[in-house]
Formats: C-alpha cells, structure tokens, sequence
C-alpha cells in the first residue's frame, strides 16, 4: 500500500503526544499493510530465482520442491508453507538464512514448526559438514528437543533431496493459496490482545 496524501496520517512527531485517533490510523494501516504480506513473500520467492549458489538447482526451485515433497506426503497446510519458506532468507542473511525464515513465520505456525525452520540448518548439517572440516553431528546437542525428529525427518524427506534437476516441482502458484491461508492470520504477537490470539 502506498502511504500518499489520500491515506490518513497520525498527527504526532513523538509518541508522546499520540493519541488514541492517532494510533487507530496506524492499527488500521498495519492492518491493511499485513493482510499484503503474502504477496511481498511471493515477490521475495521468486528473488531466489536464478541463484544456484553453486547447488544443481537455483534456490526457488530448491525451496518448491521441497515444498512440492512435503505436500505429496500429505503434510498439512502449515508445514508444507515452513518448506516452502525455510531458505527465504538466503539473499539479506547467507549466514543466518534460517532465522529470517524463523521469523517470518513465528506469528503464524505453531512452536514445533517454528523450531523446525529456525534449526534445519544445524540439522541439514549433517548430510555435509563433514566435508566442509565440521561436525556433522552438531544437531546431537539437541537430542532431547521435543522437536528433535520432526527437525530431523523435515531435513531427511525433504530438504536434503530437494536439489534434483529433473524432479516434477509443482509451481509456485500451486502453492500460493495455502501461503495465503497460513500468513494471514497470526497467532501469537505482541501486537495481539489476549483475545486475538
């Protein structure tokens, strides 16, 4: 949404001197403003477009498949969207790609698939580090996780074999409605009331 003249304004230059007129123009704008983030990640998606960094697939087509993998086993909506968006931070965080993911999706999934994305990497680990001089058993420190499995199963059945050139992605716009459905909605912020979430 464009923030132009012909969209109310707050009145105040300091918090301070806000008032309950001036913060229901911005809850409403918020509002407006959130109910678009599922287009703003389909956009980010497809950034990921052409960028192999090195693997035999580019990241979006890494990020589909092990999407489309997910969804063919018949995981639910929620989690067929954290596949969908587990490497959504590879292009502002190559370093930390997981807890932007983590992140975006923290107010719309439950807790285990918010670990989930937020720790796949240390798990995904364990298919290569070992041949980068690290410890591939770095996910061992979380053994007793109650999200330790399903962590582990995520990397197993579909992240680690989602870079095959010849699989049958389904397109991002299969998966579109369900992104839809899954961040539109939040479910824990600061910014609910107790009856909102």
């Amino acid at each position: 949404m464009a923030d132009g003249e012909d969209h109310p304004r707050a009145r105040f230059h300091a918090m301070t001197e806000g008032t309950a007129e001036d913060w229901a123009i911005i809850a409403k704008a918020a509002g407006d403003y959130g109910r678009e983030l599922p287009d703003r990640l389909v956009k980010h998606l497809k950034l990921l477009q052409g960028d192999c960094g090195g693997f035999a697939v580019d990241r979006l087509e890494h990020s589909l498949q092990t999407a489309t993998r997910a969804h063919l086993a018949g995981e639910d909506e929620e989690y067929v969207v954290c596949a969908l968006l587990h490497d959504i931070g590879d292009i502002l965080g190559p370093r930390n790609h997981a807890d932007i993911a983590a992140a975006i999706v923290q107010p719309f999934v439950s807790e285990a698939n918010h670990w989930m994305v937020a720790n796949h990497p240390i798990f995904q680990g364990y298919y290569f580090f070992h041949h980068l001089g690290l410890d591939r058993d770095m996910r061992e420190a979380f053994r007793d996780h109650p999200h330790f499995e399903r962590t582990a199963q995520f990397c197993h059945l579909y992240d680690q074999p989602a870079f095959d050139p010849v699989y049958e992605t389904m397109p991002l716009e299969a998966f579109e409605p369900m992104l839809r459905r899954v961040m539109s909605t939040p479910k824990r912020s600061i910014y609910l009331r107790a009856a909102e979430a």
